[in-house]
């Protein structure tokens, strides 16, 4: 059996006397993909920061690449792709501009060439040469997707992934997760809730009181499985 690409150990984080993250058990090999839920103020996000390497957990420990997340080096986060909250776009630059910046920064053979094709298959191309600092949420929302998966990472971490994005959009960023799995990346996006929607298959699970649980809809309870998250 291949490496996972993704193991936590009873991982945990606390924030001053409040524990938010407890007891986190969480395996993911390449291909395949898990949507995580809760509401706000959860801990999806910190999870998601935490495998990340951009916070360091308060117990137990996550390994990315079999490596410890709080001593990763460049070439593995270079491996990581991260879509949060924050689009960690440049406002003054245009769509093509933020893209080939990350281009050169994910040292691409040619940033020029990467950007633009992205930018067709967010359906951005049209607004390539416009500033970002124009940009609706939506449009800002796909360009963020672009540049999280320029260098086709090994793993990419989706924080709300749908969030703020029309029917055509989701229908973009659904098809880009699902081409990621089907390349062998590893995907953990969240949610608030589980979209019904059928699709590549997607293990759940909630977090629930800090304890990273699986979930079953009760729809997919019935059938027997836990159904897709993501639609064609």
């Amino acid at each position: 059996m291949s490496a996972p690409v993704v193991e936590t150990h009873s991982l945990a984080k606390t924030y001053g006397l409040a524990p938010v993250l407890r007891e986190v058990d969480l395996r993911m090999l390449a291909g395949t993909g898990a949507f995580i839920i809760g509401g706000n103020g959860a801990g999806k996000s910190t999870l998601l920061r935490m495998l990340a390497g951009l916070e360091a957990p308060s117990g137990g420990r996550a390994l990315v690449f079999g490596q410890d997340t709080r001593r990763l080096a460049a070439r593995y986060r270079r491996r990581i792709g991260v879509m949060a909250h924050e689009s960690f776009l440049y406002p003054m630059l245009t769509a093509r501009e933020n893209l080939e910046f990350y281009g050169e920064l994910f040292s691409l053979a040619d940033p020029h060439s990467s950007a633009q094709l992205w930018l067709g298959r967010v359906g951005l191309a049209e607004v390539a040469d416009v500033r970002v600092r124009t940009f609706s949420r939506g449009m800002e929302q796909r360009l963020s997707a672009a540049r999280a998966m320029l260098a086709e990472p090994a793993l990419l971490l989706v924080d709300e992934p749908f969030a703020s994005l029309d029917h055509d959009g989701a229908e973009i960023v659904a098809s880009l997760l699902r081409g990621a799995i089907e390349r062998g990346a590893s995907v953990i996006a969240t949610a608030h809730a589980v979209p019904e929607i059928d699709g590549v298959e997607f293990a759940v699970f909630e977090i629930s009181r800090g304890l990273l649980l699986p979930h079953a809809h009760k729809e997919e309870v019935r059938r027997g499985r836990i159904r897709s998250l993501l639609g064609r």
